[in-house]
């Protein structure tokens, strides 16, 4: 097996190149207030992505979720890990 292989595109059922997962990065933060609500207190999750698409151009990705999201989202990325280990 090719030591490059790990480090190739991800590639969706047609084949076709679809992004590259560069570095991803979290931190937890609490809510305090919003517009609309004047005491929140709920903590969050912001998750950044930087990745490479088609054209070869670097974008940031970035989103929030609950903190059981984050877990889950974890969770995915481990076994996606696992799995990756053993091709």
């Amino acid at each position: 097996m090719e030591g490059s292989r790990a480090t190739e595109p991800v590639r969706d059922a047609k084949s076709e190149v679809t992004s590259q997962l560069i570095d991803c990065q979290w931190k937890r933060g609490t809510a305090v207030s919003s517009d609309r609500c004047r005491s929140l207190t709920y903590p969050r999750v912001a998750v950044m992505l930087k990745v490479v698409v088609r054209s070869g151009q670097v974008k940031n990705k970035s989103f929030e979720m609950t903190i059981a999201q984050f877990q889950n989202f974890y969770r995915q990325f481990k076994e996606i890990a696992a799995v990756m280990g053993t091709v």
